[in-house]
This record gives structure tokens, C-alpha cells and sequence, in this order.
């Protein structure tokens, strides 16, 4: 078993332009660890900030060369670790893990649920539909898959009405933050494959730098012991974005992440 490294280079659903620059050093980052080059989708343009409809319309090529690489991947055997720029490339990712790993859990951990249609977000961010496109829950034109009982979220602190009804009646799964963080996600992971998928905002403002800042997340201490956790389980794949980067010199917030994540990467480096 081998691992590829993929690094999505591009703009989907971006406010600014730090996240595609810290994709870039998490890309680097995750490349010394793990002792394997990445390998670059799409190239960074400038920010478009706009709803979803368009974002979604000026990423889609690139997103399909990602969901293309990403099928060849899982074809070849391999675990991916990916550098995401935002949330809204999961739409491409996930239904391909799907295809691959139906049996596999999608653990999302985030600030916010991400379970937005169309019909239901008030701001038209892209990235608030992130999950709920690959759930089936709105037509991304990318796939879906994702069974409702495979999604378990970690860290959600701040779900919108719409959101907050699918939590609460348990169509989709959730482990808030807080005391016994950790062993209530080995409960609810019960050993089942996973997919991980991290935004970087599921923890508390100011430990790295995040598009949005929601107070009440976890330290890195609770995210490696969440990482210890899921260790225990086969590791399916991992994705990581929503890290943000001032300077092109500044690696600090993604090796700092990287360190808090070495349970999950660290055997992934065993199996080559």
C-alpha cells in the first residue's frame, strides 16, 4: 500500500486568496512528513468571492481533474492525504470515496455543519453546501453517495436552523466538542473504516489562521487526541483545508497542524 499526496492548487468558494497560499505550505508540510512528493491539481487564481452558483461553475474543471486523480488513486490502492484550499472541494472528493469505501465513515470535523442546499443557506457560501452535496441533499452535478448513517461531524458548534433539525433528529450524526471529546468519538466510531476530513476552523480562534473564527473549539491537544482515536480504526483517506496564510515564508500554523495530526499520518508512512 502506497500513499499519495495531492495538493488541490485551485479557487473553490474562496473569500481571499491565503487559503490556495496555505495549501500550498500544508502541501510542503505534509510532503516532509510523510516522505513523498504531492502532486498538484489545478493552479491558483484570484479570488472570485462570489455565491455558490458561480463559484461552483468557475471551479468545476478543476474539481473534476481532481475527482479523476483521486479515482485513479483509490484504483492504484493507495491512501490519499490531501492539501484542500476550502470545505467546497469536498463535493468533488467525497463521492468518490463513496464509490471506493462505501463502508467507510466521513468524519467532518468543522465549526459548522456544512448541510446547506440552495434552497436553505442565507449567504450563498459554497462551502456551506460542502457536505450536503456529496449527502445527496442538492445536485452538485459531481456525484454523491455518502450514506446520512456514514457522516459522523466533530467539533460543529455553530449549525444554522436548517442544519440544527438535521442534527437534532439524528439523520446526521454529531459529537460536540467538549469534556470526553475523544472517547465519544471512539463510541460513535465503534472501529468502522474513515475518511477524515478537517477544517481547520473545528478549533479555537487564533490557533492557526481561519476565514472564520467561532469560539468554543478544540486545542490541538484534543484534535491529536481525536487523531489517536481514529488511529485505531483503518484509515481510508485524509483532507485537509481551510488553513489560511499571510506570508509564503510563514510554515509555523501548518506544521504545528501537521504534528497535532501525526497519529493518523505517522503509520500511513509504515505501509509503503
Amino acid at each position: 500500500m502506497t500513499i499519495s499526496l495531492l495538493h488541490f492548487a485551485a479557487r473553490t468558494g474562496d473569500h481571499n486568496d491565503r487559503a490556495m497560499l496555505a495549501s500550498r505550505l500544508l502541501a510542503d508540510t505534509l510532503a516532509d512528513r510523510l516522505g513523498v512528493p504531492s502532486v498538484a491539481v489545478g493552479t491558483p487564481k484570484p479570488a472570485i468571492n462570489g455565491g455558490w452558483e458561480e463559484e461552483l461553475d468557475a471551479a468545476r474543471s478543476d474539481l473534476l481533474c481532481l475527482s479523476a486523480q483521486l479515482d485513479e488513486v483509490f484504483q492504484a490502492g493507495a491512501v490519499p492525504v490531501i492539501a484542500l484550499s476550502r470545505c467546497a472541494v469536498a463535493p468533488a472528493t467525497l463521492p468518490v470515496v463513496a464509490r471506493h469505501r462505501p463502508e467507510a465513515l466521513v468524519v467532518w470535523f468543522d465549526a459548522h455543519a456544512d448541510l446547506h442546499t440552495p434552497g436553505t443557506t442565507t449567504t450563498g457560501y459554497l462551502g456551506g453546501l460542502a457536505l450536503a452535496g456529496p449527502l445527496g441533499l442538492w445536485e452538485s452535478g459531481l456525484g454523491a453517495g455518502v450514506s446520512m448513517s456514514q457522516a459522523v461531524l466533530v467539533g460543529v458548534r455553530d449549525p444554522d436552523p436548517a442544519e440544527r433539525a438535521l442534527i437534532e433528529a439524528g439523520t446526521v450524526a454529531s459529537v460536540p466538542p467538549g469534556p470526553g471529546l475523544a472517547d465519544r468519538l471512539r463510541r460513535m466510531i465503534a472501529g468502522r473504516p474513515v475518511y477524515v476530513h478537517i477544517d481547520c476552523d473545528v478549533l479555537d480562534p487564533g490557533i492557526v489562521p481561519t476565514d472564520y473564527a467561532v469560539p468554543g473549539g478544540l486545542t490541538l491537544g484534543e484534535l491529536r487526541a481525536c487523531a489517536d482515536v481514529l488511529a485505531e480504526s483503518a484509515i481510508v483517506g485524509i483532507e485537509v483545508g481551510e488553513l489560511e496564510a499571510f506570508s509564503a515564508d510563514d510554515r509555523a500554523p501548518a506544521r504545528e497542524l501537521v504534528a497535532a495530526l501525526s497519529p493518523l499520518l505517522d503509520p500511513l508512512t509504515k505501509v509503503r
